[in-house]
């Protein structure tokens, strides 16, 4: 039945997505300044959307047949994600940059999108998590794989839909500049702890 297997494509995904990671800190963080959220959100998906479909495609299989990839996404992951938390741990250390919700220094699109695109495709947990979605959703058949695969995909556009539109919802709570502060060192540790679990393989 197409149904179940969607159903549990979903919850899977949501398990998975829904965690904290250097790609929903930045999500998050441009979803309360409302800065390019719908371009985020898209690219967010659309890179779900190939990388699972990929997965269950079979391609995951040639990823692990090729050990060095993985290690070239771990250290480049791992140097740009510290090098951001860095960034953000310097901002958040110095009141006259923080910013309000809606407002602020305005990020080019272009790259709030490079930002977003090398923090999502330098992470080789991802890859990991593609890997075995894709060995999940191909136990279900010639078929049923692709019903799994589009409750992943819904998943994906559920999760960062309501994170980067959702977002807003907080702004009120970070109407003052040291709540600003806050969110940043919150953000700059978890980009610093991620960063540092890449390169030693945690």
């Amino acid at each position: 039945m197409p149904l179940p297997l969607v159903a549990a494509g979903l919850l899977t995904g949501l398990a998975l997505i829904a965690a904290v990671g250097a790609q929903n800190a930045y999500l998050l963080r441009q979803g309360l300044r409302r800065q390019h959220v719908g371009a985020l959100v898209t690219l967010c998906a659309a890179s779900d959307v190939v990388l699972i479909g990929l997965a269950v495609l079979g391609v995951g299989a040639a990823v692990q047949q090729w050990p060095a990839f993985l290690t070239v996404a771990r250290w480049g992951g791992g140097l740009f994600v510290i090098g951001y938390g860095l960034h953000v741990g310097w901002r958040a250390m110095r009141p006259g940059e923080t910013l309000v919700a809606g407002g602020g220094r305005q990020v080019s699109l272009r790259r709030a999108l490079t930002t977003m695109a090398a923090l999502t495709w330098l992470n080789p947990h991802l890859y990991l998590d593609i890997i075995v979605l894709g060995s999940i959703a191909n136990t279900h058949g010639p078929q049923g794989r692709w019903w799994y695969y589009a409750g992943l995909v819904g998943a994906s556009v559920l999760w960062f839909s309501a994170l980067g539109f959702g977002s807003r919802r907080l702004a009120p709570l970070l109407a003052r500049p040291r709540a600003w502060q806050v969110l940043d060192a919150l953000i700059a540790l978890v980009m610093l702890a991620l960063g540092v679990g890449l390169l030693t393989g945690g």
